[in-house]
């Protein structure tokens, strides 16, 4: 399964011609897995107050079609691993059915004492709902 959330594009997103910065994927991105972590139950607020962080390690992101002021996207995040000390979230970024944007971010369990450390149980638990191969899509 994966997580969607619903975006509609403000001015501040987009450049003189209307169309949204490359670099603001990133951000929505960003987004997506924060409200994917939070419906999981377990948010990043919620972790650091445990002491754990999540820092990114390494992003990616492939552009296809730009989007625009306006457009209503439709933000869906995954989780595609969880192993060890990281974990890869995949993103796509849609306006419909079409794919604007899509890529992933590996994220890097860091405790309190900024050591890096196994992924919780509790987080690996919460996102398993979330594990999904869209290769796999009928």
């Amino acid at each position: 399964m994966y997580h969607e959330t619903e975006y509609r594009v403000p001015y501040a997103d987009t450049d003189q011609m209307g169309v949204v910065y490359y670099a603001n994927y990133l951000e929505y991105f960003e987004r997506s897995r924060t409200e994917m972590l939070r419906s999981g139950g377990l948010p990043y607020s919620e972790l650091e107050k445990r002491g754990v962080f999540l820092p990114v390690s390494e992003a990616y992101c492939k552009y296809h079609a730009p989007a625009r002021y306006d457009d209503l996207l439709v933000f869906r995040s995954y989780v595609k691993e969880i192993r060890g000390v990281r974990m890869v979230i995949a993103s796509e970024v849609r306006r419909g059915g079409e794919l604007l944007v899509s890529g992933y971010v590996m994220l890097v369990s860091v405790n309190a004492d900024r050591k890096v450390c196994r992924m919780s149980n509790d987080l690996i638990e919460s996102c398993q709902q979330f594990f999904y191969e869209p290769e796999n899509e009928q």
